[in-house]
């Protein structure tokens, strides 16, 4: 067989390896030019877009909340200040397992149940790159081992910030109020942005009130951070805005005498000016330490408090009701006058009781055997029952019920605080809506003394005696006066004007009641303890002694002749004065007492006494209540202005920088 030799083709292979050469250079070039595309995609055309995205990776926005702007009284005193504390706060993003790095925390500084608890529920409502504070006011101890072990615990630090603290405790608790952490209910309401890195709230009284004024506007922050989140510089700042300056027209030496007035007794005092409806004193007893709630009160305080039998929780000034009693008579008297149903001279015969035709069952004056014939200034001058049973009959529940409306019984006076009760005015209309039965001309009766189903709050009846003092002319009851921010030059007067016409048609019927209340202090139950007694100008006033338990029930006859009696009755009393030119009235209650005038008038005389003293020995004139001259507010020149933080803000970390 004859083996036949291949021929190389040279000429064959040659142009083989030209078209793989040709193929593999357009592969590269190719690639080449995807490379170059790519790159120029990168750093050319979307250049701009990721170096800001590289920068946000070592740059971050941080929110600086806004000081809150500071309380004072009318007369400068602080009321509500802020002081720097330090407070813990997790990034939830830098941290991976949650559960074991607060276990391994606790043990460097202690974390209570309500730190967590709290910390758990704010941890649900906010976004995992927001810092969310765990523990508040920590001590110099807790950050000195926190320091320590830092390291150990990526995404925590220990911030500085401003808390709230309340110089004279509980003596404005229930005015001044507080403020607290934000919960998550708090953070499905409230705006985000206006809101940001705020930890706190008010929570009651003038803090939740005019949270719009003390809150004010948060700033921001750009830090350049580390891999591990840490701040390592500051690169640029917007500074917040502080929120305002409130200054209230309660005077604190006033506050401090009703106070003290109370001697610890249960009750609640207030004392209103009636030339523009501005609150000098609102006292509610027992009281409580408003520090507690700042940054989160423990279960043990908060458990005191609520099972206190005193309940200091409750403001009583604003949301206890009680029956008036005879504090209504000269309200009830001024109807009979306006509606003319009664002329001043119109007589009564007291005889000890009243009865109603076709009953059996007769109603008692005070006095035994009655005060025999009185007219309208001896009926008020002695509180004579049966004189005001007469007139409620001759005026109708409807009537009654209408004209008593028209000084807000029965329903809010509309103070600039949140969480006032409504009372009781009886009428038809109210009874209707709690019975089926229909009114009878007995509860027509007891409602001319103010018993039966009246219920009225302290505020309630200061507003009535103010409106009457200042000749029928309505104000809304405010303890805001004026407000002041950094920037102003001068404080600005929150505007009051009258809520509607005078009550009152004539002078003279204003005259008439204004001399009965008169005769009730130097001749009735006022004289008994001296009201007017070494006090320069006249006093104009009307007790009333409620009932708490009757003659009749077993409580009573259980007791019997025992000091018991002594707490048997609510104990009111109710003053203006100088009586000739009101310029303050008051209220003051007892919850359990013996006798309105006897027990509840002393504590109106020593706030009129804590007055004169703050106006001096001037003659009394138609300015507001005198205070320092120290600053210039539009129609009150004398009201301190101090900036709105008297404190520069603390750093944001402890590496630095402002908050």
């Amino acid at each position: 067989m004859k083996l036949r030799r291949s021929i190389k083709d040279n000429r064959g292979e040659s142009a083989q390896f030209r078209r793989r050469a040709v193929v593999g250079f357009v592969l590269l070039l190719l690639g080449l030019c995807l490379l170059v595309s790519r790159y120029m995609l990168l750093q050319v055309t979307r250049h701009d877009e990721f170096v800001t995205r590289s920068t946000n990776n070592s740059v971050k926005p941080r929110a600086i909340p806004p000081a809150r702007g500071l309380i004072y009284d009318r007369n400068g005193v602080l009321l509500a200040d802020n002081v720097p504390a330090f407070r813990l706060e997790v990034v939830p993003d830098k941290v991976q397992d949650m559960s074991a790095l607060l276990a391994q925390l606790g043990e460097v500084v202690p974390l209570g149940q309500d730190d967590l608890d709290t910390f758990q529920k704010q941890l649900q409502q906010s976004r995992r790159f927001d810092s969310v504070p765990l523990k508040l006011h920590l001590t110099e101890d807790e950050i000195d081992r926190f320091a320590v072990n830092r390291w150990r615990f990526p995404g925590v630090d220990v911030v500085p910030y401003l808390t709230r603290r309340y110089p004279l405790s509980g003596l404005f608790a229930h005015v001044v109020g507080y403020v607290s952490r934000i919960d998550a209910n708090d953070l499905e309401r409230l705006d985000p942005d206006r809101y940001k890195g705020t930890s706190h709230i008010g929570r009651s009284g003038v803090e939740r009130s005019y949270e719009d004024v003390l809150h004010g506007t948060p700033g921001y922050e750009l830090v350049e951070v580390n891999a591990d989140g840490q701040t390592q510089r500051v690169l640029e700042t917007h500074p917040p805005i502080p929120g305002r300056n409130l200054y209230l027209s309660i005077d604190s030496r006033m506050q401090k005498a009703a106070d003290a007035a109370f001697d610890g007794r249960p009750g609640a005092a207030v004392a209103i000016d009636p030339r523009n409806g501005q609150v000098l004193a609102m006292v509610s007893v027992p009281t409580f330490d408003p520090n507690l709630f700042v940054n989160g009160i423990s279960k043990a305080d908060y458990s005191a408090l609520t099972n206190d039998p005193g309940k200091p929780l409750i403001n009583r000034a604003m949301k206890g009701v009680y029956p008036p009693g005879s504090t209504v008579k000269p309200f009830l008297a001024l109807g009979g006058l306006e509606d003319g149903v009664r002329r001043p001279e119109d007589t009564v015969l007291s005889t000890g009781e009243f009865c109603l035709p076709g009953q059996s069952r007769c109603y008692r004056d005070d006095e035994r055997g009655g005060n025999g014939t009185v007219n309208m200034v001896r009926a008020i001058e002695l509180s004579t029952n049966t004189y005001f049973y007469r007139l409620a009959l001759d005026l109708g529940i409807d009537r009654l019920s209408a004209w008593m409306s028209r000084f807000s019984f029965g329903s809010k006076t509309g103070i600039d605080l949140l969480g006032e009760s409504e009372g009781i005015l009886p009428s038809r209309e109210w009874k209707a809506k709690h019975s089926k039965a229909g009114w009878y001309p007995g509860e027509t009766v007891i409602a001319g003394i103010g018993q039966g189903y009246w219920e009225v709050t302290p505020l309630q009846l200061a507003h009535a005696v103010a409106t009457f003092a200042g000749h029928g002319v309505p104000y809304l009851p405010r303890v805001g006066m004026a407000t002041k921010a950094v920037t102003d030059e001068q404080a600005q007067m929150l505007p009051n004007p009258p809520s509607g016409p005078s009550l009152i048609t004539k002078a003279s019927h204003w005259d008439v009641i204004d001399e009965g209340m008169r005769a009730v202090i130097t001749g009735g139950t006022g004289k008994t303890v001296g009201l007017n007694n070494g006090f320069p100008y006249l006093i104009a006033g009307k007790s009333g002694t409620a009932e708490r338990f009757s003659r009749t029930s077993e409580a009573y006859n259980t007791n019997k002749n025992t000091a018991y009696l002594a707490t048997r009755h609510r104990a009111w009393f109710e003053a203006y004065t100088p009586s000739d030119n009101p310029q303050i009235s008051a209220v003051a209650l007892l919850e359990a007492g013996a006798w309105g005038a006897q027990d509840a008038g002393p504590i109106v005389r020593k706030i009129f006494d804590a007055w004169l003293a703050a106006k001096g020995s001037a003659a009394p004139t138609d300015t507001p209540l005198a205070i320092p001259a120290t600053a210039a507010i539009p129609g009150n020149e004398d009201i301190p202005v101090e900036d709105a933080s008297t404190m520069p803000p603390p750093a944001s970390s402890i590496d630095g920088g402002t908050p």
